[in-house]
C-alpha cells in the first residue's frame, strides 16, 4: 500500500484530496502542522509528502526533514488565490513539483503514480517490486 501524507490547513482541499487518494487505492494521511506531519511520517514514511507551500517556506527545515519512504518525493501546493511565499534555494531543490490546487489535483495524481511505478522499478517500493520478480524469474 502507498502511502500520502497531505500537510496543510485548507481542510476542504486536502479532505479532497484524500477522498480521491483513498479511491485510487492509496493510504492519505492528513496532518495539520509539519510537526504533526513529521510524527506520522516517521511510523511509515509516505511514498509522496504533499505540503502546503506556506508552512514549507516558514519552516523549511522542518519540511525538509519529514522521512519519506525510499524513493519517495515531496510536492508543495498552493490554493488558488493564495499568497505566493519565496521558498529557500535548498527547498527548491529538494521539491519535486510545486501545484496549484484543485486546480491540479490530476497532475498531483499523475505524479504519485508516477513516483509509485518508478519505486517499483527500481526496487524501492516496500513489496520488493523489481528486485522480488528478478529473484523469481531466475
Amino acid at each position: 500500500m502507498t502511502h500520502i501524507l497531505l500537510v496543510g490547513d485548507d481542510l476542504p482541499v486536502l479532505e479532497g484530496l484524500a477522498q480521491s487518494f483513498g479511491a485510487l487505492g492509496f493510504v492519505p494521511v492528513v496532518a495539520h502542522s509539519l510537526g504533526e506531519g513529521r510524527d506520522l511520517a516517521a511510523q511509515i514514511p509516505p511514498l509522496i509528502a504533499v505540503v502546503s507551500r506556506e508552512l514549507a517556506a516558514a519552516a523549511a527545515g522542518e519540511t525538509l526533514g519529514i522521512p519519506l519512504a525510499p524513493g519517495g518525493a515531496l510536492v508543495l501546493y498552493r490554493t488558488v488565490g493564495g499568497a505566493l511565499v519565496t521558498l529557500s534555494p535548498t527547498l527548491q531543490r529538494a521539491v519535486l513539483a510545486d501545484l496549484t490546487l484543485p486546480l491540479e489535483r490530476n497532475r498531483l495524481i499523475a505524479l504519485v503514480q508516477h513516483v509509485g511505478d518508478r519505486a517499483r522499478v527500481t526496487g524501492r517500493d516496500r513489496t520488493g517490486g523489481a528486485s522480488e520478480e528478478l529473484l523469481h524469474n531466475r
